[in-house]
């Protein structure tokens, strides 16, 4: 079969399908921040947010069932989402992320959240993106999910709109993890209210990299008892700034955005994160999440050549022997004829990956290898959008012996790829 007749969905040569939508029903044409996870009993819960376009009224959070190891998936169902009296806009439910704490209920079972940035009907920069913070949960292994929701509380930031009623701007886009005092940390990307800046592009918007630690979620599975917590704070307990990273663009504002973290083999956290210098930047933490260092320039090995990526998801994941695995764009913005960081639609795609080792270095605590093309789609239009992106807003697991990487394809088909010990030798570091 030659590649022109090929299915448009195989173009990226995938290990699974999980979900191709509906030629026949638009709601279900943009499929995008896709977080999948897998279970103590070994079943993998797909996350994603759908709709007709980003941020459609439509836009909803969904999730689907494999107890087969990703070779068939359950028809979605949807968490949350608009119902038929909202108005338009209002009720979005959008970038989802589940956290499993096993043995927290009384009977010893597992208790699986799902949280996500649900509209209430308050506008201020975008219905998809501001939002307060909702949670459902199911006690059953993701068969059911809880009728009640539960609303946890973002304080207020210096960048965050004045009145208490007007909910934050905020996306938490990978799978939290823990840390090593117990507590699960979810990155997430703080854009400024409209009340800060006036600035109508989302990739150029003032925003920061900002930390929700969940205390105590791995324990107690009230949720009026969970105890959230936001990170960084000013030594006298204010939330001001977060990580910022200027933009060369509008002198005096920072665009950082998407982190990722990881923990080291000696307790210290490193956090990446999306810039619009064309590069990706990191900041670490010596104390759980808490603080974080100035950001700086993330390079192929300490004093080395800066690792490229537009605005753009570039997530670096642990892996189980103590590498880590960073998937990447590998260009400033103008690959495909892109006219800079922010043009998504032309420089993120192929998706790039390399390994990275820790090292010695006080300052860059992990060199990576020389990096090779992980996924491409031939730069090909597919979706109601008309995108060309690969494995923007992905996911990864290792279960039994078997590394799982999760992409949305032209955020329009979600996919999964094995990640095989031959893929990540040949690009770490000798």
């Amino acid at each position: 079969m030659t590649t022109a007749s090929r299915p448009e969905h195989l173009r990226s040569n995938p290990d699974f399908i999980v979900f191709l939508p509906n030629p026949n029903d638009p709601s279900e044409h943009e499929n995008q921040h896709f977080n999948v996870v897998v279970t103590p009993e070994g079943t993998f819960l797909a996350f994603w947010t759908q709709g007709s376009r980003e941020s459609d009224p439509d836009q909803r959070t969904v999730m689907s069932r494999s107890t087969d190891r990703g070779r068939t998936w359950s028809p979605y169902v949807v968490i949350d989402g608009p119902t038929p009296d909202d108005d338009p806009g209002v009720g979005l439910a959008s970038w989802e992320f589940p956290i499993i704490a096993p043995g927290v209920l009384p009977d010893g079972g597992t208790r699986i959240w799902c949280f996500y940035t649900k509209n209430i009907g308050i506008q201020d920069v975008r219905t998809a993106d501001t939002g307060v913070m909702r949670a459902r949960w199911s006690d059953d292994d993701g068969l059911t999910w809880s009728e009640q929701t539960h609303d946890f509380p973002i304080p207020k930031t210096a960048i965050a709109h004045p009145d208490p009623k007007v909910p934050s701007t905020w996306i938490v886009y990978q799978t939290p993890r823990p840390t090593p005092e117990g507590a699960i940390l979810a990155p997430f990307t703080h854009w400024a209210s409209r009340a800060y800046d006036t600035e109508t592009h989302m990739l150029m918007l003032t925003s920061e990299s900002w930390f929700f630690r969940f205390e105590n979620i791995l324990t107690e599975s009230d949720p009026d008892r969970i105890e959230m917590t936001l990170w960084p704070r000013t030594p006298d307990g204010r939330y001001d700034h977060g990580i910022r990273v200027l933009s060369p663009e509008r002198p005096g504002i920072s665009v950082c955005q998407e982190p990722t973290v990881c923990t080291l083999s000696n307790g210290r956290l490193v956090c990446v994160m999306r810039t619009y210098t064309g590069e990706i930047w990191f900041s670490t933490s010596d104390d759980d999440g808490r603080t974080w260092s100035e950001a700086d320039v993330l390079r192929q090995e300490p004093g080395g050549a800066p690792l490229l990526n537009p605005v753009a998801p570039c997530p670096m994941y642990p892996l189980s022997d103590g590498r880590f695995l960073l998937v990447f764009y590998n260009n400033d913005g103008t690959v495909n004829g892109g006219n800079g960081p922010a043009d998504g639609k032309k420089n993120r795609t192929p998706a790039w990956y390399t390994v990275g080792v820790e090292t010695d270095d006080a300052h860059q605590p992990i060199r990576f290898g020389e990096p090779r093309v992980l996924l491409s789609n031939d730069c090909v239009v597919a979706g109601p959008s008309g995108r060309t992106e690969i494995a923007s807003y992905p996911s990864f697991f290792e279960y039994d012996g078997t590394r799982y990487f999760w992409y949305p394809d032209r955020k329009h088909f979600l996919l999964g790829k094995i990640i095989t010990d031959e893929m990540l030798d040949a690009v770490t570091p000798r």
